[in-house]
């Protein structure tokens, strides 16, 4: 049997979450040496209630394209939040990526990113960023992969008092998906972007996803990401995290 995270993957998770700046393209790859199309979709439902009430409603797409030494990925995620007192607010992620396989173990990656997060205080962030992207290991259950890549940001808050951003950044990634048995996949990626003007305004991002096979096309999965902006917007908290689990219904 395949690890599960080659195939298509559409979960319904009860979870607490807080949304993630920094997408991690990592979890969307289908590793697999057959050409064509492959991808995921997933509806997801939170709800939590502390000092006030969270309702999170969110869609995830997640299309892939592999012909040879070329690989596209899209991703398209849209979040709903509503928060008791408040208004509903809304998130989104537009992001479009390219690999050209030129050697065995090094490819070159070009991507384009578009995203809002009103919660966050948002109002847009886009990127276009490119560079290499190495694969440290040849081992089929054990894969590791370290990119750098340099980007540029070009950002509008509405906290009232941060002007524009337009800035050149570096990202920085070291990812590796751990395959131990046929019923367990693990992945996780750590990305770091500093400003190259100013190195003490960085951004780090981690996220871990462990899927473990329960019987035919059912599986449990669990995801933890954590995130750090030295800069966020004003009232905005520095760290944010993401944490979702429950049931996978997978298919190919």
């Amino acid at each position: 049997m395949r690890p599960l995270f080659y195939r298509f993957i559409f979960i319904f998770l009860i979870s607490y979450s807080v949304s993630a700046q920094i997408v991690n393209v990592e979890s969307l790859r289908k590793v697999t040496d057959t050409s064509g199309w492959s991808g995921a979709a997933s509806v997801n439902f939170a709800l939590k209630r502390n000092v006030n009430d969270f309702l999170t409603l969110s869609n995830n797409i997640h299309v892939q394209y592999k012909m040879n030494k070329h690989l596209v990925l899209f991703k398209n995620d849209i979040e709903f939040q509503k928060i008791e007192g408040a208004r509903l607010e809304n998130s989104g992620i537009s992001h479009i990526r390219y690999n050209y396989r030129f050697h065995p173990r090094i490819a070159w990656e070009v991507f384009i990113q578009g995203q809002y997060n009103k919660v966050s205080l948002i109002d847009f962030r886009g990127l276009v960023g490119t560079g290499p992207r190495f694969k440290l290991s040849n081992l089929e259950n054990y894969k590791f992969y370290l990119g750098t890549l340099a980007m540029y940001e070009y950002e509008e808050i509405s906290d009232g008092v941060t002007p524009i951003q337009r800035t050149l950044r570096g990202s920085i990634y070291l990812s590796f998906s751990l395959y131990p048995t046929e019923r367990i996949s693990l992945v996780s990626t750590t990305y770091y972007q500093p400003r190259f003007s100013a190195f003490n305004d960085y951004r780090i991002s981690s996220q871990s996803s462990l899927l473990i096979d329960l019987f035919k096309n059912f599986a449990f999965k669990t995801s933890y990401t954590f995130t750090y902006d030295a800069f966020p917007a004003v009232g905005i908290p520095n760290s944010q995290y993401d944490f979702t689990t429950g049931i996978a219904y997978t298919f190919d």
